[in-house]
């Protein structure tokens, strides 16, 4: 691997501005070579503070974070200064391996970190994962924590939250199809599903990002089995630590003679099959979604 590098006298021209990947970012690791003068080289990584950790730099702390190679080495140089006449320095980032990666998680079909080595949009990001599942809430929540990248504002002092609404990412709106940065934490936030059991043609959870009826979650659920029995319908709510249960009949509701009732998060509705009885105990819904994995496949953008 070829790596660029600069030398700079105490008396450096003024920088240009750098790229964004030219910037110093936490876990970076820096070469410091004193031209002529190889007693006083270097090689390290930041503190904490975004400082060279453990470079005798003869008074105040040199910072790092978030500058490029030309504008450490001047004030490198400036410091020796004291010391070696006209010290010359050259100063490179050796390896970025060790930055923070973002991270994609929930309603996408495969959470991934990426470690990102160029520019990518939240767009992008998403179509590597895979794409969207069906279980999406509408909504996408990112975490920006601070000093994980060199691209926010400086007067930010703190970490940022940022809410995107997918349907305006699908309807291509720039503002919505944000860089992602890294150190990003990206959740495609999930909906609340109902569940909808027994005489259906695909009994399954459903989701909706907003209201959703008994009809509508039959609908969704394939409809109703050539066994069901339409007016036997059940709807099994958890209030507290208590179930509350309340029949209903779809026939009834398609002709207008009841309310076809507007279901809650975690809502059964069990349809009855023709001839069986009442059903004694409420059922038990199993989430579909795994709350527990192993770390998260990595992948590189580059």
């Amino acid at each position: 691997m070829l790596f660029g590098c600069v030398v700079v006298s105490a008396q450096s021209p003024s920088p240009t501005p750098p790229t964004p990947d030219e910037l110093v970012h936490f876990g970076d690791v820096l070469d410091v070579d004193f031209v002529g003068a190889f007693e006083y080289d270097w090689r390290g990584t930041i503190t904490p503070d975004g400082n060279l950790d453990g470079l005798d730099s003869y008074g105040g702390p040199i910072r790092a974070l978030c500058r490029n190679e030309k504008q450490i080495a001047a004030d490198i140089a400036k410091a020796y200064s004291k010391i070696l006449r006209d010290p010359k320095v050259v100063v490179r980032i050796i390896d970025r391996s060790n930055r923070a990666v973002a991270r994609l998680d929930g309603a996408v079909r495969t959470p991934t970190r990426f470690k990102l080595q160029r520019e990518v949009s939240l767009r992008e990001m998403i179509v590597l994962a895979g794409g969207l599942t069906d279980d999406t809430s509408g909504e996408i929540s990112i975490f920006r924590p601070r000093n994980l990248n060199c691209i926010a504002s400086p007067q930010d002092n703190g970490s940022q939250m940022i809410a995107i609404k997918i349907s305006d990412l699908l309807n291509g709106k720039p503002e919505a199809n944000i860089q992602i940065l890294s150190g990003d934490i990206i959740d495609v936030l999930r909906a609340t599903p109902v569940y909808v059991i027994g005489a259906v043609n695909s009994p399954r959870p459903v989701f909706s990002t907003g209201e959703i009826t008994v009809s509508r979650a039959v609908a969704s659920a394939g409809g109703l089995a050539k066994d069901a029995d339409g007016g036997k319908v059940t709807i099994f709510r958890r209030v507290g630590a208590e179930s509350k249960v309340e029949e209903t009949d779809l026939g009834k509701i398609k002709r207008g003679e009841l309310v076809d009732v507007v279901l809650k998060p975690f809502d059964i509705i069990d349809v009855a099959v023709k001839g069986s009885g009442k059903r004694k105990n409420p059922p038990v819904a199993i989430s579909t979604v795994k709350t527990e994995r192993l770390e998260l496949p990595l992948r590189v953008i580059d």
